[in-house]
């Protein structure tokens, strides 16, 4: 499974944090989540620990979903 890569965050003046893929904004945390989410951030992989905060974070069955028979066929898969 590959690595999750171009996600970066950003501290607001506020008490939030602002998660970003590729440019575009996929989260924004605030208060005790924003507080939790640096803390993780900076004690592990911080690329594997923003892609799971935002819910992008691929569980490696992908393909084998695709495949099952009732998603066979199905447009844009």
């Amino acid at each position: 499974m590959p690595k999750p890569s171009g996600f970066t965050y950003e501290r607001q003046g506020d008490a939030s944090v602002t998660i970003t893929h590729h440019g575009r904004a996929a989260g924004t945390l605030r208060g005790g989540r924003a507080e939790k989410f640096l803390a993780e951030v900076e004690s592990g992989d911080a690329q594997l620990v923003m892609a799971r905060w935002t819910g992008a974070y691929r569980h490696g069955n992908e393909r084998t979903a695709r495949e099952h028979p009732r998603n066979r066929g199905r447009a844009g898969r």
